[in-house]
């Protein structure tokens, strides 16, 4: 184990050397650095004393934390050029043959590699941090509490290992530092999209639910470097000359793992079966994580609801219930079969792109959104005076037992798509995995969740309004 951690050392210290003996990264990183928190400190200075004219200081007390999230952000993304010529900038310098040709193991040399590309970001955005936190201080701005203050850096932290983890892995595959740096748009944009959703939680005050976002950002993290481990091949640094996009090969891989050894129709059934069979640990890890959500949302509806209606509010909303079915339910023209199988197909879809793109994180969470919903709906109709099992069984489970299991189905083969993609294999590529994944989803909607989608929207279309009428009148 020692001699391990003095590899993986010697690797790391070699880079950051090179790093720090360049003058050209260091000397606008620091000066990038200590300049963005003096831009935020009076970006600060002026929202908080605009919104106290008007009464809003609480707007502006969670301002500044945002804004530190922030300070934490810029000096990552201006670090990610370091990582991202982790293996090919040194590739394109003709520095990488005696790396290459040491006696050190495949993952000395990343986890080296991420180790030095990850040190260098950190240090920028704590740097960054201390330097927006020490103008706040002198500003006479209340700095954020505690526990705001460390769950922030932490977030800051996961969120720069994240970058870093993507930014070694596209270094790794890439054959070129522009086709590196063009690739870190995949990287910088996400994360940008990641801290709005986390700007709304903090001025929501909804601060317990960040960590909801640390824990998934790390264990993101972990996929990213647990893929990068499993694609990593020192010889194919060597081997690869130019980044061609070959969509004839493409398509023939595609087609051959979509149509499988047969076009009868009859084989390919069995063979798609087979391939259904051997998810069957995705699958049933994917309804525990269903009936998990579902049932967390009810009983969480169940117990804060009436607390935070109130009694006069409760019977304000049973009134708008009443009318609102009435309306929608009883008069209004039934939602047609096309728009609700398009929508359904449409949700699987954009839960297939999250999932490629997060490694099945993002496919997940859509999935368990969706059994939430169900769960809070159901608790809601509990807190109204109605009977969950009676709302259940007339208005979800006619169509949801098809249309919940072509869900299942479907999100079982992203979640198996990320397991083959951090699973070790020597034959195929990082490429061959992802597009033989995705003609595995296609190939199990195509056998089994289309029919399964169509059956949910004509019962959904033609029975569980009638059934739902009965037991609401």
């Amino acid at each position: 184990m020692k001699h391990d951690i003095k590899q993986v050392w010697l690797v790391a210290s070699r880079e950051l050397r090179d790093q720090l003996r360049d003058w050209r990264i260091i000397f606008p990183m620091i000066a990038l650095t200590v300049f963005f928190p003096f831009l935020m400190i009076f970006t600060a200075r002026i929202t908080v004393n605009f919104v106290n004219q008007y009464g809003a200081g609480l707007v502006g007390e969670r301002m500044v934390p945002f804004l530190l999230m922030v300070v934490g952000f810029f000096p990552v993304t201006v670090a990610l050029v370091v990582a991202l010529e982790a293996f090919v900038g040194e590739k394109e310098r003709g520095t990488i043959e005696p790396l290459l040709s040491s006696p050190l193991a495949d993952w000395h040399l990343y986890v080296g590699k991420l180790i030095a590309g990850t040190i260098f970001p950190l240090m920028a955005a704590y740097l960054g941090i201390t330097v927006y936190l020490l103008g706040l201080w002198g500003s006479k701005i209340p700095l954020p509490e505690v526990s705001m203050l460390a769950q922030t850096l932490i977030l800051t932290s996961a969120q720069g290992l994240l970058m870093v983890s993507g930014a070694i892995l596209i270094s790794a595959q890439s054959t070129s530092v522009r086709g590196a740096n063009l690739m870190a748009s995949f990287i910088i944009i996400p994360i940008a999209l990641l801290i709005q959703g986390e700007s709304v939680l903090m001025f929501w005050g909804t601060n317990k639910i960040l960590w909801l976002a640390v824990i998934g950002v790390s264990i993101l993290s972990f996929l990213l470097i647990r893929l990068g481990l499993a694609h990593f091949r020192r010889e194919s640094l060597l081997g690869r000359e130019i980044d061609a996009l070959n969509i004839k090969y493409i398509w023939r891989a595609f087609t051959k793992e979509f149509l499988g050894p047969s076009q009868n129709p009859w084989i390919w059934y069995k063979e798609t079966s087979k391939t259904l069979y051997r998810q069957r640990y995705s699958i049933l890890i994917v309804f525990l994580i269903g009936i998990i959500s579902l049932g967390f949302t009810f009983q969480f509806m169940v117990g804060n609801l009436p607390n935070l209606l109130g009694s006069s509010n409760q019977v304000k909303l049973n009134e708008v219930f009443s009318e609102l079915s009435q309306k929608f339910l009883f008069k209004a023209p039934q939602l047609s079969f096309s728009y609700i199988f398009f929508n359904n197909v449409r949700a699987l879809i954009v839960s297939l792109i999250l999932g490629m793109f997060t490694l099945s994180v993002g496919g997940i969470l859509v999935y368990m959104m969706n059994l939430g919903l169900v769960g809070g709906v159901l608790g809601i109709s509990s807190a109204l005076g109605f009977s969950p099992l009676m709302v259940f069984s007339a208005g979800v489970l006619p169509h949801g037992i098809f249309e919940i299991t072509a869900l299942v189905i479907s999100t079982a083969a992203i979640l198996h798509m990320g397991v083959m993609l951090v699973t070790p294999d020597p034959n195929r590529t990082l490429s061959q995995v992802l597009v033989e994944s995705l003609a595995s989803w296609f190939r199990i909607m195509t056998g089994f969740g289309v029919p399964l989608l169509v059956i949910a929207a004509l019962v959904e279309t033609y029975i569980t309004p009638q059934l739902l009428q009965n037991i609401l009148k």
